[in-house]
């Protein structure tokens, strides 16, 4: 016998609490009246799906894990209406990556928070360093102060800058290209 995966969410009956949720939000918007909210099913849907998707290898080990989860649940109830049930008949996939953005979205948040915590932490080390030597004439006590990198700048901070800096040459080089091609069209005409 093959063994069947149970799934944890119906993405059928999913899909029809949509539609009906999208026919209330239509009437409420041509009567001016305030949107609906959603079913307790749906809800449920989104908890279940924020919830699953938190424990894969790439999500569970992060401290914030909750927050992921609470970011993922606000993203889906904002981006609701966006869903098309004539564009798409799976919401489930819809839920599932907005969520994942979401997740992606606070992870580089708390990521940039940490290196701002490390670069504070850092700063404040050299600056101690400077302020109790006191020998600010003797121009290697305040090279040895500075050349603490070595010693307090942990491989955090480091891989961050990394790539930020990766970041903004790929950004520098899509403009380029971006002109580039602009260039061109504009010379065709």
């Amino acid at each position: 016998m093959a063994k069947q995966t149970k799934n944890y969410v119906n993405n059928g009956k999913l899909l029809e609490e949509m539609i009906i949720y999208k026919e209330k939000a239509k009437l409420a918007k041509e009567n001016d009246e305030p949107k609906p909210q959603v079913s307790n099913y749906v809800g449920e849907c989104i908890l279940l799906i924020a919830n699953r998707l938190s424990l894969k290898p790439n999500f569970v080990n992060y401290s914030y894990r909750e927050e992921m989860i609470c970011d993922g649940i606000e993203n889906c109830l904002m981006y609701l209406d966006n869903f098309n049930p004539e564009k798409s008949s799976n919401p489930f996939a819809y839920f599932t990556q907005i969520i994942y953005f979401a997740f992606i979205r606070r992870i580089q948040k708390e990521k940039k928070q940490q290196y701002i915590k490390h670069k504070t932490l850092e700063n404040s080390l050299i600056f101690n360093t400077l302020t109790d030597n006191h020998d600010y004439d003797d121009p290697d006590s305040f090279v040895s102060a500075i050349d603490l990198d070595n010693d307090t700048r942990n491989l955090f901070v480091k891989n961050f800058e990394t790539n930020l800096v990766k970041k903004r040459k790929q950004a520098k080089k899509g403009l380029e290209k971006f002109v580039e091609d602009e260039d061109e069209n504009s010379t065709d005409h």
